[in-house]
């Protein structure tokens, strides 16, 4: 049982430091990892398109506030 709650702990501790060490920093490296996103999961040009749009204004949105 000891051993369970260990892995457990293990495992949050790990998915926790993957989300910190692989977050963008910054609003380009967020803008940039949203594009790579659009460009791999949409499959027709309209939805890259409204997928890249959607990019676009998270990135004006998250440089409005800096």
């Amino acid at each position: 049982m000891k051993a369970l709650i260990v892995l457990a702990v293990v495992a949050v501790l790990g998915y926790y430091a993957y989300k910190t060490y692989t977050a963008p920093e910054t609003c380009a490296e967020a803008f940039n990892h949203c594009i790579k996103t659009c460009r791999r999961t949409a499959t027709e040009a309209p939805a890259e398109q409204a997928c890249q749009q959607a990019c676009k204004r998270d990135q004006e949105a998250c440089a409005s506030k800096k």
